[in-house]
């Protein structure tokens, strides 16, 4: 097939490697991409945030498949210009695509489908959000109720902190104030096609800058997958997977169907497993929100260790023939992601520094490096033409706060942090920053 996939960081990375690992023998091109992808598939100078022109490109090409990374596309309404033109594309329109652009419209359809979530307040002033943080208590939960690349949410016990994070947001709309559920976090992908719904494998992602879970919250410095501990609650993964795909999944799957904004892409349910339980049937799964893209770097972890082929899967949904491929099937491997991050991420990142040591690190056993934000010294970006390709031996710089992450896989998760973490030990930036305790706590 020919595939064109949008997006420009290590989640889009990762999706290209998944799709080259495959037998088939795809034609790839990612718009825009990045230095890293680059070295692996050509990329194209094109705003993947404009419909148009995203859909002029792909008609042109003759994609066979669009494979939308970021959310921002999505909320633009570019799979729906895709679909309008009878492109398969995998990717919500800009309706259902609000599940994530708009975490009031979330709530919403939480409520109408029955799902299990905490209690919030939609707050249009700080008068109202000053209002809601009293009511709910510490630790306080702002989020910002629009888009923010990970970085709207603010758990914290500091009630200014809470206030001054309202303020903030309140200046590009409104904010949502909610309850604090306590328990651990999981990040669950599942595929749909509108009706059938497909579950992948749990990933567990650290939101935090620094060890212990300190600092402020990131677009997520690292994540290991599978969860062995789901076994203890749940008795399997399978089992947990299937009381998400019938608590959680189908309900909102079907009443975005009933309102007529079917939800075709990858649903991202970003849950919390609480000890509190409301009655002896609740299993205690809480939905904190919804994405409506993979996550990152979730991804990272998720993919390498499917071992069916995942343009198939993306295929299926996009064409509405879910039910009828195979259930996604997942390796027993143990893999983990560190983010490295450049100096002063979250915040202002200091950007243009060179990277060293990647090859050296990428030639580790079963390590590979899925790049977020590089471009190359020799220009100011990688796509000086219409097509662009970056040569193995250019010198590579941070362009962003996220840089890269680095993979690594095990037969256990002690093998696979000591492969990550060696990895990193051999990569150079000046004023990087990545956790030093992902997974730590699965490790044998």
């Amino acid at each position: 097939m020919k595939i064109l996939v949008l997006g420009s960081g290590a989640r889009e990375h990762a999706i290209v490697l998944s799709l080259l690992g495959e037998e088939a023998g795809h034609d790839i091109q990612a718009a825009p991409g990045n230095a890293g992808i680059a070295l692996d598939v050509p990329v194209v100078e094109l705003d993947a945030n404009d419909p148009v022109a995203v859909t002029n490109h792909a008609i042109a090409w003759g994609a066979d498949l669009v494979i939308v990374g970021p959310e921002a596309p999505l909320v633009a309404g570019v799979a729906d210009e895709l679909r309008e033109q009878g492109i398969p594309v995998f990717g919500p329109g800009k309706a259902a695509a609000a599940l994530e652009g708009s975490k009031t419209f979330a709530k919403r359809i939480m409520e109408a489908a029955g799902v299990p979530t905490g209690r919030a307040v939609r707050a249009g002033t700080l008068a109202e959000a000053t209002a809601a943080i009293d009511e709910f208590g510490a630790p306080y939960v702002v989020k910002a109720d629009g888009l923010a690349a990970g970085k709207g949410v603010l758990v914290s016990e500091d009630r200014e902190a809470a206030i001054a994070h309202a303020t903030h947001w309140l200046q590009h709309g409104s904010v949502l104030v909610e309850e604090f559920l306590d328990g651990q976090e999981v990040s669950l992908f599942l595929v749909s096609d509108g009706h059938t719904v497909v579950p992948l494998s749990p990933a567990q992602d650290y939101k935090r800058l620094g060890d212990g879970d300190a600092g402020p919250n990131t677009g997520g410095m690292g994540a290991y997958s599978p969860l062995p501990w789901l076994d203890e609650t749940f008795g399997s993964e399978q089992a947990f997977t299937r009381e998400v795909v019938e608590t959680i999944a189908r309900p909102v799957i079907a009443q975005l169907a009933s309102e007529r904004t079917p939800f075709i892409g990858l649903l991202y349910a970003g849950l919390i497993l609480t000890s509190k339980r409301e009655s002896a049937s609740d299993n205690g799964i809480r939905v904190i929100e919804f994405n409506a893209r993979f996550g990152d770097p979730e991804t990272q972890v998720v993919l390498p260790r499917l071992a069916s082929p995942l343009s198939q899967l993306l295929f299926a949904a996009s064409t509405g023939t879910l039910g009828t491929v195979p259930a996604p099937a997942f390796s027993e491997t143990s893999a983990v992601t560190v983010v490295l991050a450049s100096e002063n991420y979250p915040d202002t990142p200091i950007t243009g520094r060179p990277l060293t040591g990647l090859a050296e690190a990428s030639s580790l056993e079963h390590v590979h490096i899925a790049h977020a934000a590089t471009r190359t010294a020799a220009a100011s970006d990688i796509s000086g033409a219409s097509v662009a390709s970056v040569a193995p031996d250019d010198t590579l710089l941070a362009s962003g706060g996220r840089v890269l992450s680095v993979v690594a896989l095990g037969t256990t998760f002690t093998e696979a942090r000591t492969r990550a973490y060696d990895a990193l030990g051999r990569i150079t930036l000046e004023g990087g920053q990545y956790r030093t305790d992902i997974a730590a706590r699965v490790a044998d």
